[in-house]
């Protein structure tokens, strides 16, 4: 297996776990600090560090983890369901990740299709801190941070007429996805800014109040969808193309395959997880920027 320099800097962060616990006692909380946006904590349990988001509500979040035993293991399941985008196309030109989280997305994307311009948006500068202080994020000369809402950030992409081959969108805050980037108009512009053939990938929840309205919203907007459902946890990832008759290959390279495996993936069992069956209500109400009540129905 490549040692990779990310790869390298986990196995310090281990290193250095495994010392701050040699006496025996468990090290939970190791950092924290107040954001413009929220409290976000550092975490670390039984080899697992992770960052969560603590809100008004009381509601603790992990938004990113990594295992410090084993740093190329990626912990959560819709990381892995979302690296299945790869299949579409492996060795994307442009990608636009928005939501940060400890930037696992980037940094495994990178290392898998080094050419790939990686542009990572969030809108908490505390955020793109942490995730390189703790989780071995690190901007070079393909990878770039963007300080900025993401709603914002794909208007502006737009005006400069950019494109990208792959779109990602990650960004929670925290109770759920923010809902100026649930709405039909957001993904419209969202497609817009896809290249001819280009991918979305969306992180969103099975067990969500808002599943029927999300998904005939993004159905409206690029019609055909194939959705993974993480097998033990209840995220989805949605997968979405601007192009006609998608469907997600279910196949790799025999190389990417190798690349993948080496990050936990087991990419049968991945892909028997991908569905283009519609169990939603097709009747739901399509979210908008007039209408897209979040805070009422999660």
């Amino acid at each position: 297996m490549q040692i990779t320099q990310y790869t390298i800097g986990l196995i310090l962060f281990a290193a250095a776990n495994l010392f701050a616990n040699s006496s025996g006692f468990a090290l939970e909380k190791i950092h924290k600090e107040r954001s413009i946006y929220r409290n976000i904590v550092i975490t670390e349990d039984k080899g697992i560090r992770c960052m969560r988001f603590e809100t008004r509500r009381k509601k603790v979040s992990n938004q990113a983890c990594i295992n410090l035993k084993q740093p190329n293991k990626l912990v959560f399941e819709y990381v892995q369901g979302t690296l299945l985008g790869l299949a579409h196309n492996p060795a994307p030109k442009r990608v636009l990740i928005l939501g940060l989280g400890g930037g696992t997305l980037a940094n495994v994307i990178h290392q898998v299709s080094p050419t790939s311009e990686i542009v990572s948006v969030d809108i908490d500068p505390a955020v793109v801190k942490l995730a390189k202080a703790y989780f071995g994020y690190q901007e070079n000369a393909q990878i770039k941070s963007e300080i900025k809402d993401a709603r914002v950030f794909v208007k502006r992409a737009l005006l400069q007429k950019q494109q990208f081959d792959w779109i990602i969108l990650d960004a929670f805050n925290g109770d759920y996805i923010p809902e100026h980037l649930m709405t039909e108009e957001f993904l419209a512009e969202c497609k817009r800014l896809l290249s001819t053939n280009g991918l979305l990938s969306a992180n969103t929840f099975s067990t969500s109040d808002l599943y029927d309205h999300e998904s005939v919203t993004y159905q409206k907007v690029f019609n055909q969808l194939d959705i993974f459902k993480a097998p033990t946890k209840g995220n989805r990832v949605i997968f979405a193309c601007n192009c006609d008759n998608f469907s997600l290959t279910k196949s790799l390279s025999a190389q990417l395959n190798r690349q993948l495996t080496s990050y936990g993936l087991d990419t049968n069992v991945l892909f028997e997880a991908v569905s283009s069956i519609v169990d939603w209500d097709v009747n739901a109400r399509v979210l908008t920027d007039e209408y897209s009540p979040a805070n009422l129905l999660k």
